[in-house]
């Protein structure tokens, strides 16, 4: 991982300048992911669930302004004292929050004050990181560590977000025109691959970072399974269309059943079908659909009824993570340039377990044996939201490369699709 700068590798000085020349990496590539916007592209929300991209550019300052800046820099001086109320996501224990859905009626601040704002937050972290004292540098460099993790996670969520809205636009805007189309290929035939049963360990080893709800590791008992060598492809899941799938109840959940016709539900979200064609929004704007590419833009309802429909299912997430952990991290992530799903390469063995699409697996989101949130308000970063919401794994294609592992634990309420999202079927043996 890219923020291991452990003590017994470094001096504490060195220590300090590893973690300096990550910060600013960081911050600066959620600035580079901005560069292709107009500043009206910045301001504008079109679902409750997204979030105009600059309050992301603000938010993730706020983070290190309220958890290091304000705790353990002494004589802070906030940017702006009303921040703390507009960008504030969630954190009940350090303050009042605007609402969500709201986020896009403000116009101001507008981008140029946001970015002051990130370079004042960046200008007091140096000094922070460069004076702080020998005793509290533990502390510090725990909830810097955090800090990164957590803008790399809204790095994603600006991609996410941007694509969202953007795609409402009937002029189908990209948000880069240079973005390489993956090659249109014939999809690899799927493998099933077959896994023992019995006790195995599941959750974050140590040694480096995770988030709470990775831990503590555990044992977790599993009957054998089998599991698709690749993820379900856009082609496969248009033969599930063709077969009536969003008209047949008999393949849905009943709260799902009851979403497709709310929500008057037909295809993944970002599809759209004209002349016989169907044809897909990307980042690089609107293209013809590539069936050998894993569909992405579904929902946990989505996937299982199509499983529902192949006679499978989806796998729970310590299936798919005892199959994922001996495996490299590697995959169409971020940094292969793509920014979207690409179609499998022939090989052998799982394929394509990171990147492409966060798949769904059949877990609720839930607490691990032993799991207790972190006292203060840091606690609320991920225990709170133990309830009603489903466990995806392996990363997406817009996830940084440094960011993901094989205990890491996504979530997202069974409806959402706006998320990368995929996913792999599994079987009993």
């Amino acid at each position: 991982m890219a923020f291991s700068h452990s003590a017994s590798a470094l001096s504490e000085r060195r220590q300090r300048s590893a973690w300096t020349e990550d910060y600013l990496r960081v911050r600066k590539q959620s600035e580079l992911l901005c560069a292709p916007l107009t500043p009206e592209d910045h301001v504008i929300q079109t679902a409750p669930e997204a979030s105009p991209a600059k309050w992301h550019l603000a938010h993730v300052s706020w983070f290190f302004e309220t958890f290091l800046l304000k705790a353990y820099l002494p004589g802070y001086r906030e940017f702006h004292p009303q921040f703390g109320h507009l960008f504030n996501s969630y954190y009940e224990q350090v303050g009042t929050f605007y609402p969500r859905a709201q986020r896009g009626f403000l116009s101001r601040p507008g981008v140029e004050e946001i970015l002051r704002y990130r370079a004042h937050v960046d200008e007091q972290m140096l000094a922070l990181l460069h004076g702080i004292g020998e005793a509290l540098w533990p502390i510090v460099q725990q909830r810097l560590e955090l800090g990164l993790n957590h803008e790399q996670q809204h790095q994603e969520l600006l991609l996410t977000d941007i694509k969202l809205n953007l795609a409402t636009n009937p002029l189908h805007p990209a948000y880069r025109n240079d973005l390489p189309s993956s090659p249109r290929a014939t999809a690899v035939s799927v493998e099933w691959l077959e896994y023992a049963g019995g006790v195995h360990e599941i959750g974050h080893e140590g040694g480096g970072f995770a988030y709470d709800n990775e831990a503590p590791r555990h044992r977790s008992y599993l009957n054998p399974f089998r599991l698709a060598s690749r993820p379900v492809t856009n082609g496969e899941y248009l033969a599930f269309i063709d077969d009536g799938g969003y008209s047949r109840p008999e393949f849905w959940l009943s709260d799902g059943w009851a979403t497709v016709k709310r929500l008057h539900w037909s295809a993944p979200l970002h599809w759209e079908s004209s002349n016989g064609e169907w044809r897909q929004f990307t980042l690089g704007g609107l293209r013809r659909l590539n069936l050998a590419e894993p569909v992405c833009h579904v929902s946990y309802y989505e996937a299982e009824a199509y499983a529902a429909w192949a006679g499978r299912r989806l796998p729970t997430e310590a299936e798919w993570e005892v199959a994922a952990r001996p495996l490299p991290i590697a995959g169409n992530l971020r940094d292969s340039g793509y920014l979207h799903p690409a179609a499998a390469v022939a090989g052998q063995g799982l394929l394509q377990m990171y990147g492409d699409v966060w798949e769904h697996t059949a877990s609720a989101y839930g607490p691990y044996p032993g799991f207790r949130a972190a006292v203060g308000a840091l606690g609320e970063y991920n225990g709170k939201f133990m309830c009603n919401q489903m466990v995806l794994r392996g990363g997406s294609c817009v996830t940084a490369d440094d960011h993901i592992r094989a205990s890491y634990r996504n979530f997202f309420y069974p409806h959402e699709r706006w998320q990368f999202q995929g996913f792999r079927l599994a079987e009993d043996v």
